[in-house]
């Protein structure tokens, strides 16, 4: 059954996002930045009840008063990334508009790469990574001027459940260089839908998003510190309770 759930949805997500693509290269060039951002979280929006209803993955946020504190302020959100589900999720969840690190090479695939191309985002050449560091912050700081919060995921690639990788230090300079706030972001989308894995498993996904961490003050490798042991504590915060969940709803079962 889970085959099946994934396949269809996959399915589903291809046809409409090629149509979707479409439409934004139609209109997007006669379109400001922010509208085309507006209109975009349509899609991520729908992705997430297509994976709601097809795949039976739900979600749940702490947290969130920390965003309405923050929303008159610069921030980087730095976020622990297992899986695609936060690529999609968290332009759906955020009110913000968010403008994303990502590596330049995602720019060709065709359609969805398309159109990431004309949201403002913040491309890098891995290979070069002394001119990646300057374009991200000179980017960044025009980003942020802007109203934008910047989203950076410091592990620098996805991170497979149980496996840890250290943390880079890109975003904790260009926010200490820009003097913003830090909204450490931890989550278990990866048991739902793993890296790599063509299977979306039932769940839902906790994403905890930390208190404001101030850069003033500071030197990048306070605030690197910071972040990563405030990210990895608590996930294992949340990989307890999701065992724990998961645990429970087995005995439930077998007791029927």
């Amino acid at each position: 059954m889970i085959y099946i759930r994934s396949a269809f949805f996959l399915s589903i997500l291809a046809v409409f996002t090629i149509l979707f693509a479409v439409s934004c290269l139609l209109f997007f060039p006669f379109l400001s930045l922010i509208v085309r951002y507006n209109y975009t979280r349509f899609w991520n929006k729908t992705v997430m009840l297509m994976l709601r209803v097809f795949c039976n993955i739900h979600y749940e946020i702490k947290g969130l008063e920390y965003i309405t504190k923050m929303m008159n302020e610069p921030v980087i959100l730095l976020s622990k990334h297992q899986s695609a589900w936060e690529t999609i999720a968290f332009i759906a969840i955020f009110p913000k508009q968010l403008c994303f690190v990502l590596k330049k090479e995602l720019l060709h695939i065709p359609f969805f790469g398309w159109v990431l191309g004309m949201l403002g985002m913040i491309h890098i050449d891995r290979s070069k990574s002394d001119k990646a560091a300057l374009m991200v912050a000179e980017q960044g700081r025009k980003r942020l001027a802007d109203g934008r919060w910047i989203i950076i995921y410091p592990e620098g690639t996805r991170i497979a459940v149980g496996e840890f990788l250290p943390y880079k230090k890109g975003g904790s300079r260009l926010a200490v260089d820009t003097k913003a706030y830090i909204l450490p972001i931890a989550h278990n989308a990866g048991h739902v839908w793993p890296k790599g894995s063509f299977l979306k498993y039932p769940g839902t996904v906790t994403v905890s998003i930390g208190p404001p961490i101030s850069t003033k003050d500071k030197v990048a490798n306070i605030v690197h510190r910071e972040v990563e042991t405030w990210i990895e504590a608590e996930m294992h915060q949340i990989d307890r309770a999701s065992y724990s969940a998961e645990a429970l709803a087995k005995r439930v079962a077998q007791s029927k």
